[in-house]
């Protein structure tokens, strides 16, 4: 976004831009110049000039159209995106064997002086917002209960699987819209938040240990457990007209919450929406980037969502990495430190070496002595 480079010139950054980077999401390259960027002409330039580079989803977040971006990183130059680290051990690896600096925002931690920084809060929020709305246009009725001429209409009745920011964000849209929403969650303090914006809680009464790791995500459980889950949910699954799932594990396959014979359960015409598709779905039918059918309901496995709001999606995350880029430049930790969880926490790799110890110990690595 254009508006964020000034912040970056005041610190004495110069900042070069890829022609036309900013055009589908509404950000013509003479706003750039405008601010003061400098537009080059090819992407070739942008990487042979910079010290730094910014990007929305690297390598290994996007292996296919990353792999042309391998041989542009030179030795020492620094790379702050979305990354999968705890996924991506291919390319993370040849990553590392470029000799770059690598920061993930996946990886920042949830302390408060971070939350300026939190990109993946800002894209869940975009996510969950649209998901709904992805399920409001395809799904055949409205959405709010409505008293007209010809008779009342029963307002639609949505359940949201999953309620971290993303999930949070998709109860407040469909109640915005009018929809019945009720809502489930492993971690107990999800409760009251559901309830405070209106929804109904799905309590399933069952007992968990560690359902929330250190950083407010879910913890993976056992197998028993989530069989034990998908049963005590298929009522209220099968009595949802839509139904948005959003559960996710960091660096793990989601969870399997809608089994295929739920599904075939629920009223034709129903619609779900899974967010985390690109983990593998929670739902067992789930095909990542498609739509599939089965018995009249249609399931939805969009990813990268929140491109698909691309002027908001940008305007948030041009805020969150800047914020983050600042941190490390005005405190001297653009080659990471252990006196300083942010830039601890988020640096993958450096000097050609994988030094994040979750990242090593998710590739099967021994731990680094360099961390």
């Amino acid at each position: 976004m254009p508006g964020i480079i000034s912040s970056l010139l005041k610190e004495g950054v110069e900042v070069v831009i890829e022609s036309g980077a900013g055009v589908l999401a509404g950000f013509p390259d003479l706003e750039y110049e405008k601010e003061g960027a400098r537009i080059l002409s090819s992407r070739t330039d942008v990487f042979s000039s910079s010290d730094v580079i910014f990007q929305v989803r690297t390598y290994g977040a996007n292996p296919d159209a990353g792999a042309s971006d391998l041989g542009l990183f030179r030795k020492d130059q620094i790379l702050i995106g979305f990354a999968e680290p705890l996924s991506a051990a291919e390319q993370i690896e040849k990553l590392a064997n470029r000799e770059i600096t690598m920061f993930a925002l996946e990886l920042l931690p949830r302390i408060s002086r971070a939350q300026s920084m939190d990109a993946l809060s800002s894209m869940a929020t975009v996510a969950g917002y649209k998901a709904v709305l992805l399920a409001a246009n395809v799904f055949g009725r409205l959405f709010p209960m409505m008293m007209t001429a010809a008779g009342t209409i029963t307002p639609t009745r949505l359940m949201v699987m999953g309620v971290g920011v993303a999930g949070l964000q998709a109860i407040a849209t469909a109640r915005r819209l009018g929809a019945l929403v009720q809502a489930y969650d492993i971690r107990p303090a999800a409760k009251l938040e559901v309830e405070s914006l209106g929804a109904k809680f799905v309590d399933l009464n069952l007992e968990t240990e560690d359902a929330e790791d250190g950083g407010g995500y879910a913890k993976s459980q056992s197998a028993e457990f989530y069989e034990q889950q998908q049963k005590l949910l298929a009522d209220a699954i099968v009595k949802s007209d839509v139904v948005v799932t959003t559960a996710a594990v960091p660096g793990r396959k989601a969870p399997i919450l809608l089994a295929e014979n739920v599904v075939i359960r629920m009223a034709a015409g129903s619609v779900i929406v899974d967010l985390a598709a690109e983990r593998g779905g929670n739902c067992e039918i789930t095909v990542p980037g498609q739509t599939v059918e089965r018995n009249g309901v249609r399931i939805y496995g969009p990813v990268n969502l929140p491109s698909e709001i691309p002027n908001t999606a940008s305007l948030l995350y041009s805020k969150n990495i800047t914020s983050f880029f600042l941190h490390l430049l005005k405190s001297d930790l653009l080659q990471g430190s252990a006196e300083d969880e942010i830039s601890h926490d988020t640096l993958i790799c450096k000097g050609g070496e994988i030094s994040n110890q979750r990242v090593r110990e998710a590739m099967g690595l021994s731990p680094s002595n360099s961390s």
